[in-house]
């Protein structure tokens, strides 16, 4: 499982990053913070688009998004 942090970036960086990690571990669960809207759709957009499913908690006004790949 891999972990990552992207609170505080804005748009496009926070795809580049959750891109970057599933091309260098693409059979793992990422880990996705998030704190923007946009963020959260750009990077659920990216993932449903690789088949990866997506469960989204929000905590305290951060999401929290799980992508895990499909087999």
């Amino acid at each position: 499982m891999s972990e990552i942090d992207v609170r505080g970036l804005s748009c496009p960086i926070p795809v580049v990053k959750t891109k970057k990690a599933m091309d260098t571990n693409p059979k793992d669960v990422l880990t996705v913070w998030l704190d923007s809207d946009t963020s959260r759709e750009n990077v659920t957009r990216l993932a449903k688009g690789r088949a990866y499913t997506v469960k989204e908690d929000k905590v305290s006004g951060e999401y929290r998004l799980t992508l895990t790949p499909k087999a």
